[in-house]
């Protein structure tokens, strides 16, 4: 059973996807179709921005769901002109990777979905700037401690990204990352603050959650013509009636990401495929399952790589 994983925000690079546009230019179909629904340039975006622009949450959200489509394209018309098959049976994204997951799935157009991330982005990026918030990875100790020491902290701090068994990240208010930091520290925890706007996946985005609604529930979504893994229940999604609320559910709920992995595995998963900037999906599936293969393709270099597993 083969799973199609997509990145996350923070995988983004300059140049990201460029060489795969180069080499099928059939992709730049979906740079015109970004573009224009976007209303900027996509690839002065992907290919041109400062490493500080492209962080930007308006920025980065679309332009890594954009290399992520790019990739797997490039993948699926590789297989076929060596006559291979190109299959996969579930589908699963890293938080903004969802989308990416929408789309492969066939839940969603690739109109549709330009118009979702276009409307998350600059709702995550207005609430980003009304509430200060910051992010950080909490590393050798379990998520259970992690959770505990945020729960028992004067300020606001949130396990919000259960990424493996020894690593979670969190958010909150700056005062409350830096409460905990100092706790973590103290259990001899490695943590590493992230460069992100804002504490994302935790209350502090409600209003962006709020305002991503009204977009979302203006479009239309389809029955999924393989399984959708979700971040927000861990496991399998079986129920479409209302992935609008979902979808701004999941801009203030958990990543629940392990949880995810081993929900897959249960069901037969032994072949992880991850599309996009990056390959930290493909570390970490590395990190907690074993007895799988798992590998990522975001350049030509790991595209070629990866034709061993098409048969």
């Amino acid at each position: 059973m083969t799973i199609s994983l997509f990145s996350g925000q923070g995988s983004q690079y300059p140049g990201m996807g460029k060489d795969i546009l180069e080499a099928y230019p059939h992709t730049g179909e979906l740079y015109d179709i970004a573009s224009d629904i976007l209303g900027r340039d996509m690839r002065k975006v992907c290919f041109e921005s400062s490493p500080e622009e492209l962080a930007q949450t308006i920025n980065a959200q679309p332009a890594v769901l954009l290399t992520s489509l790019v990739c797997i394209s490039a993948a699926i018309s590789r297989a076929h002109q060596a006559g291979k098959r190109f299959t996969f049976d579930a589908v699963a994204g890293h938080s903004l990777g969802e989308y990416a997951a929408l789309t492969m799935s066939g839940m969603v157009s690739l109109e549709d979905v330009f118009t979702l991330i276009k409307a998350r982005a600059e709702a995550m990026d207005e609430a980003a700037h009304a509430q200060k918030g910051a992010m950080a990875a909490v590393m050798k100790i379990s998520p259970e401690a992690v959770a505990e020491v945020c729960e028992k902290a004067k300020n606001y701090a949130a396990a919000v990204n259960f990424n493996s068994p020894m690593q979670t990240v969190i958010a909150g208010t700056p005062e409350g990352i830096a409460e905990v930091s100092e706790v973590f520290a103290g259990m001899k925890a490695r943590v590493i603050p992230l460069n992100v706007a804002g504490a994302f996946h935790s209350k502090l985005m409600q209003s962006a959650a709020d305002r991503f609604y009204e977009t979302a529930k203006s479009i239309e979504f389809r029955s999924p013509s393989v399984k959708y893994y979700s971040n927000v229940t861990g496991g399998e999604l079986t129920d479409f009636s209302d992935m609008a609320a979902l979808l701004a559910k999941h801009i203030v709920s958990p990543v629940r990401f392990t949880s995810e992995l081993a929900a897959m595995q249960s069901a037969g998963a032994d072949t992880f495929v991850e599309f996009g900037p990056g390959k930290t999906l493909t570390g970490l599936v590395k990190k907690t399952l074993s007895d799988v293969t798992a590998l990522n393709i975001e350049n030509m270099e790991t595209l070629e790589k990866a034709d061993v597993i098409y048969g």
